[in-house]
């Protein structure tokens, strides 16, 4: 064991990553690490990198909205990660076949190739049924991650000490499949053109397909389609325990406060962007290149996050990502000024230093929140309860795009009227800072303890007990036995074996 340990600790310390990957691999077999690669590398990374900018052009120039109109349509498709605990509620409780996991890969690989295929047609969607096949594409990226998420909080609780490397693992991938995506959606969109490069992300849809054939996953023997009332109950039930605990809800509401509060106004810097007058006029290949230089950024925060911040308290790493992320958001207000000329920086570098800054700090701010929804999940519903945290998370997103739409409705920013574009940034970086005065609702502690109350996972674990009778599959007490539990101030080992 402590051999195992000592491999454990190098192969992580290692400067090669494939020596890291490998020892993943190892610790959790090599179609977890690669349902991780294909789902946050290909399916977000770079199929969302492509389909961001790809859909903005397909928004401005194929269906002609103003700015306002899109962001809120860009908001709707949101909807599909808002009711993320459904997708999670499924991949926990109902297995397809004997599988709890593959199924859920393969239906969310479907429903994409479906919708991409549908945005391709060469006649010009009305505009319902083009938010429809784009709402569709989104709730098949929205079922595959919440499948893969279920497989890392999953792995998180049975190996705690790959908790961070796995965050890591999915930041480092999305990163990296970003920076491709982004790096060539803009010269995709000008051979293609938007519809032709929104049809060409079923390739991607179809890679998480595969995921589902390959996914090593125990086989669920003589299961009972009779119980899965009972087992949403269940789940239902471990998820309200936790959930109304203050050591789990006021992480929770600050998570939500904290995007809501930071106003969403991209769609109309990218108009903005595009415009020959106001804006610096863009092309369509090296808008895709100022944001994969972003994409640059959020993997260098990555790196930073591994290698020197994932030992830090919440809090604190919370505290100066919020206060950065409003400082990053002057660039913005110095480019839409035109200030960057007097500063005789072209626009295409300025561009270029804005985006890569934005999104390194937007990474840093963002990947403590991802750890800290991790160590919130109870055992047992895991998927179902990360898929809540996420949920809402993806509400604060969709407050914060329709206020960010009515915010550039209301100061009649256009596709020719760019005046109060200034303004609206300006507000959008105070905002920004409104989420400090909720700080207090984030533990301060450290990010390598289990942050549920003892006593809720003692009470999850009675029920592991009490319903194996049903086969209701939650995780075994004996996987809990030796986990790390805050207890007050101080942190110790409580065997719930002992507890139960």
């Amino acid at each position: 064991m402590k051999e195992a340990l000592e491999q454990e600790n190098a192969s992580r310390d290692s400067k090669w990553p494939w020596t890291w990957l490998r020892m993943l691999s190892d610790q959790l077999h090599w179609s977890f690490v690669y349902s991780v690669i294909s789902v946050y590398g290909i399916c977000q990374g770079l199929a969302c990198g492509v389909t961001e900018v790809a859909s903005n052009f397909y928004w401005k120039d194929v269906q002609k909205l103003q700015p306002s109109q899109a962001q809120f349509y860009d908001g709707m498709t949101w909807i599909p990660w808002i009711v993320k605990p459904v997708w999670g509620l499924l991949t926990d409780v109902v297995p397809i076949r004997g599988y709890r996991r593959r199924p859920y890969f393969i239906l969310a690989g479907a429903i994409g190739i479906l919708s991409t295929l549908t945005l391709s047609l060469p006649s010009t969607l009305p505009i319902t049924f083009a938010v429809v096949a784009m709402t569709l594409q989104s709730a098949g990226t929205a079922i595959s991650d919440v499948t893969v998420d279920a497989l890392v909080v999953q792995n998180s609780i049975t190996h705690p000490s790959l908790s961070s490397d796995m965050q890591s693992l999915c930041s480092f991938c999305e990163s990296i499949g970003g920076l491709v995506g982004y790096a060539i959606s803009g010269l995709l969109v000008q051979k293609m053109g938007s519809q032709g490069v929104l049809g060409l992300l079923s390739i991607p849809s179809a890679v998480v397909f595969s995921v589902g054939v390959v996914l090593k996953e125990t086989h669920i023997h003589d299961f009972s389609y009779n119980q899965v009332h009972e087992k949403f109950l269940q789940a239902g039930k471990s998820m309200w325990s936790a959930l109304k605990c203050p050591e789990v809800w006021r992480p929770c509401l600050y998570m939500y406060l904290s995007l809501a509060l930071s106003l969403d106004i991209s769609v109309g810097m990218f108009y903005w962007y595009c415009d020959p007058t106001a804006g610096p006029k863009f092309s369509e290949g090296f808008i895709g290149l100022i944001y994969s230089i972003g994409s640059i950024g959020t993997l260098l925060a990555a790196f930073l996050y591994q290698s020197k911040l994932k030992n830090h308290p919440f809090r604190s790493l919370l505290l100066w990502g919020q206060i950065l992320t409003s400082m990053s958001g002057m660039l913005d207000l110095l480019f839409v000024l035109r200030l960057n000329l007097n500063l005789h920086i072209p626009d295409h570098l300025f561009g270029v230093i804005d985006s890569g800054i934005t999104k390194f700090v937007g990474n840093l701010k963002w990947m403590p929140l991802m750890v800290l929804s991790c160590k919130l999940c109870p055992p047992g519903v895991e998927g179902t309860f990360f898929a809540l945290l996420m949920s809402i998370d993806n509400a604060g997103f969709l407050s914060s795009s329709w206020a960010g739409g009515l915010l550039l409705h209301l100061l009649k920013v256009t596709r020719e009227e760019f005046g109060n574009l200034w303004i609206a940034v300006l507000i959008r970086n105070v905002s920004r800072l409104l989420p400090l005065g909720f700080l207090f609702l984030v533990p301060n502690e450290d990010q390598n303890f289990v942050l549920l109350p003892p006593e809720i996972v003692v009470e999850i674990s009675e029920c592991v007990e009490n319903n194996k009778q049903n086969d209701i599959e939650l995780a075994s007490c004996k996987e809990y036995s030796q986990i790390p539990v805050l207890v007050g101030e101080d942190s110790e080992l409580v065997s719930l074996i002992q507890k139960t």
